[in-house]
């Protein structure tokens, strides 16, 4: 399989106006992923290099809202109708992962979705990612 990459020019435009918009996962809302989402595995390994590639990506995109710690305080934070989700947070890290990888591809505005922006791969190393930003303090 083919990575996308994030170099190329189509897709830093196509980054820099999602994060230029409104994006957020809507931490104050029922937004619920479909049951049958539960049942998406993921087909990567979350080893180092895994979990250092959706660092990448998420520091390029999803801090913008989220914030580097993933606690939902990045600079668009204060722009949005809804507080970005604290990645940190147990609401968060309690969902699947197939319930992470549908909320990411599908979007829920302001978030887009990012199915078209990053490959499954990406999508996949991400929340890999998002695994790491556990609240240390549960």
């Amino acid at each position: 399989m083919k990575i996308k990459s994030l170099s190329q020019p189509k897709y830093i435009l196509i980054i820099l106006a999602l994060t230029s918009c409104s994006l957020s996962f809507a931490q104050n809302s029922t937004w619920e992923a479909p049951i049958e989402a539960n049942a998406l595995k993921s087909p990567i390994t979350a080893d180092d290099k895994a979990i250092a590639k959706g660092k990448k990506i998420y520091y390029q995109v999803c801090a913008v809202c989220h914030g580097r710690s993933g606690i939902g305080n990045g600079p668009n934070a204060k722009t949005l109708k809804r507080k970005p989700a604290d990645h940190t947070s147990e609401a968060v890290q309690s969902q699947s992962d197939g319930a992470l990888y549908w909320k990411i591809s599908k979007g829920n505005d302001p978030m887009p979705s990012y199915i078209e922006v990053f490959s499954k791969t990406q999508r996949w190393q991400v929340i890999a990612y998002i695994r790491t930003l556990k609240s240390s303090n549960e």
